[in-house]
């Protein structure tokens, strides 16, 4: 079920298998282009006044997608997508941050999604 703007998550799923087509290594490509999509996606989210955890999670769903299109571990593709999401939200400051590691904690699409320090989800 995609939760931001229609089309976001075929969207970066289609992105990614553009992206990586031909390249050598396509799991270090997946990873790569999952991240560097996520990271910008977010920003560009940001600058329409998106809901940054629901474009966080489109993104997710687009990568393990991808992912299972292009037969490299979901959980990586997961991990990889989410670490970009958080890196864009940290760009833009502790409110966006907060918004897309709440969205980011837990299963999306089936799948655990890891999130890597420094954005671990903090215990209260």
């Amino acid at each position: 079920m995609a939760t931001g703007k229609p089309g976001t998550m075929e969207r970066v799923k289609d992105e990614i298998i553009a992206a990586v087509q031909g390249a050598g290594d396509i799991a270090q490509a997946t990873m790569h282009t999952a991240s560097q999509t996520a990271r910008a996606a977010i920003r560009d989210a940001a600058d329409v006044g998106a809901d940054l955890g629901a474009e966080a999670i489109d993104l997710v769903t687009g990568a393990i997608e991808a992912a299972k299109e292009l037969g490299v571990s979901v959980e990586e593709a997961a991990a990889a997508a989410a670490q970009g999401a958080l890196k864009g939200a940290e760009q833009l400051g502790s409110t966006a941050l907060g918004a897309v590691r709440h969205a980011l904690t837990g299963t999306i699409s089936g799948v655990k999604v890891v999130l890597k320090e420094p954005f671990k989800q903090q215990e209260s």
